[in-house]
């Protein structure tokens, strides 16, 4: 009785915020003038700014300018961690040590009429050698791409970094060499390309500050081999609160959110709401990331291991889960790992060094390290008597997230750390993450699954901590140079490998002993759909992808999950 009285008052808040702001939101229709709604299907919780950039050479686009604008060789699909061939005809292979080998499909052309051709990929790999961009760190270990024809490629490693480059072929938009090379090599990483000319079933339509809608391309040259999509238009809706999103959806306003709802199993199970998710009981959505605590190392108290470690043991992540996600989420392995990623997991590390909700081990560490109230106000101070005050940090209005930290803001208090949440608009947030000022900050940016825990690794470890900004993970700038070589020897050790085995299992032990970030929870790829004008949406039953466009997701069933809808009768 009481969740059902808390799920009314949600919706009551929910519906009032809507009724101020869901006509301003939707005054304006997708398409230069107004367009039916049947043609749209609109998305919520995907951007959270208003769009400006659609370049792929960008290390962070608007999301859907990889998968719907541009696209890669393959797509990745997360359910049984196969690759899809997409541009590319076949699956590559290495026909030795060295050399991958990639035929493309005859299909493919740009919006422009032109082939996608081995000299179009060859340019996407050749130019990040020539201008400074987000993926130019392959040439550390690629020595040459050759186009041996209009269809087949090659690509010569001197150092093969194999699982690195498995993440690549999935995630690498291919660029038309005609248009790109046209451009300034001084500016081509900086253009906002909202007329850019891609090869993918959707292009730039229309960016409006609350939104971007992405327009069908009836000519795609994928319709025959990948199938026809029914929309014609994507409208990717901002929506700057998830109460708001949910007042929305059971307005029916949309079609899909891809924001936390709160409520979700009471509104799953009540008919008249005619919501679905990908499975029909708990955990409701399919993992998508690792939800981390990053802990900035050269703050005091968090410059301590073992501090951290107390932290970990502090956290009933259990309790943090249910009141904030009720049931719609799955704990986190200590290890972090989950999904295709789990056969990496060492059971011995996790045996070693891995933690559990123990409050009293974990006062016991800090009155151990020397973690006590010298000044007799109540908090712990550092063994130097230096006072300790940590801000815990995520984006205004990211209601989960800012339920998360209240909840260990509370949990830390009960072992005497004064913390205190801090909730800062999205973009002082990225930066404050990027330049590490911050204390403690949730995230899950660099987690996402993938067909290798290389990307997981590098997310918690990676040693590209030295610029002035870490924007690719390591935010709390933990270093330490021995697990930086190991994550260079997995990634250079051929997939599923004893080697790439071994070297995994000592990352997790070093990683789990100096517990640089606390896995929390896997972060669910939330998909809240109506099937009031779009049916057919991904499920259990329907594994036809993942509703979600999420920038790094459209390639990874967000696109295959679009293809698959079907109007509603």
């Amino acid at each position: 009785m009481k969740k059902r009285w808390m799920l009314l008052a949600v919706l009551s808040l929910a519906l009032i915020f809507t009724l101020v702001s869901v006509d301003a939101v939707l005054a304006d229709q997708p398409g230069e003038g107004p367009t039916t709604r049947e043609e749209t299907v609109i998305y919520t919780g995907v951007s959270w700014a208003p769009p400006n950039n659609w370049n792929p050479l960008y290390h962070d686009p608007q999301p859907g300018t990889v998968g719907l604008m541009y696209e890669p060789l393959f797509h990745f699909n997360p359910h049984s961690g196969e690759w899809n061939p997409w541009l590319a005809e076949e699956e590559g292979e290495w026909i030795e040590d060295d050399v991958f080998y990639v035929k493309l499909r005859e299909e493919p052309t740009f919006h422009d009429g032109t082939p996608v051709t081995a000299e179009d990929v060859k340019f996407t790999f050749d130019i990040a050698d020539e201008v400074d961009l987000y993926y130019s760190t392959i040439w550390n270990y690629l020595d040459e791409v050759v186009a041996l024809n209009e269809r087949e490629i090659e690509f010569h490693f001197e150092n093969p970094n194999y699982q690195q480059w498995q993440t690549n072929l999935y995630n690498q938009p291919i660029v038309p060499k005609h248009i790109w090379d046209e451009i300034d090599r001084e500016d081509i990483a900086s253009i906002s390309n909202e007329e850019g000319i891609g090869s993918g079933p959707f292009t730039y339509g229309q960016a409006l500050e609350d939104r971007m809608i992405w327009e069908r391309i009836d000519d795609w040259w994928g319709t025959e081999v990948h199938g026809e999509f029914a929309p014609r238009y994507v409208e990717d809706l901002i929506v700057y609160g998830n109460n708001i999103a949910l007042g929305m959806l059971l307005q029916e306003e949309l079609d899909i959110s891809n924001n936390f709802l709160p409520g979700t199993p009471e509104i799953v199970a009540t008919p008249e709401y005619n919501v679905t998710t990908y499975y029909d009981e708990a955990p409701y959505h399919v993992s998508g990331n690792t939800g981390l605590l990053y802990l900035n190392t050269e703050r005091p108290g968090l410059d301590d291991p073992e501090f951290r470690r107390a932290i970990a043991f502090a956290l009933d992540t259990d309790d943090i889960i249910e009141r904030t996600y009720q049931g719609a989420a799955l704990p986190a392995d200590p290890s972090g790992l989950f999904g295709a990623w789990a056969d990496y997991r060492c059971d011995e590390a996790v045996e070693e060094y891995g933690f559990e909700f123990d409050r009293e081990r974990a006062i016991e560490k800090l009155d151990e390290a020397g973690y006590e109230d010298t000044t007799g106000d109540g908090w712990r101070n550092t063994p130097d008597g230096e006072d300790i005050h940590l801000e815990l940090q995520v984006p205004a209005g990211w209601s989960d997230w800012e339920n998360i930290m209240r909840i260990v803001d509370e949990q830390l208090r009960e072992i005497g750390i004064h913390t205190e949440p801090n909730f800062t608009d999205d973009t002082v947030y990225n930066n404050d993450l990027w330049n590490a000022d911050f204390d403690i900050a949730f995230n899950d940016y660099q987690t996402q699954i993938s067909g290798t825990p290389y990307t997981y690794f590098e997310a918690v470890a990676t040693d590209d901590i030295y610029g002035e900004q870490a924007t690719n993970g390591n935010f709390g700038r933990y270093e330490n140079e021995e697990v930086f070589d190991l994550i260079t020897e997995f990634n250079m050790a051929p997939l599923d490998s004893d080697e790439s085995h071994e070297a995994a299992a000592e990352i997790q032990r070093q990683v789990l002993r100096d517990m640089p970030v606390i896995p929390i929870m896997l972060n669910p790829t939330y998909s809240q759909a109506l099937e009031t004008h779009w049916t057919n949406w991904p499920s259990e039953n329907n594994p036809t992808g993942i509703a979600v466009g999420w920038g790094g997701l459209w390639q990874m069933g967000g696109v295959e999950a679009l293809l698959n809808l079907e109007p509603a009768q």
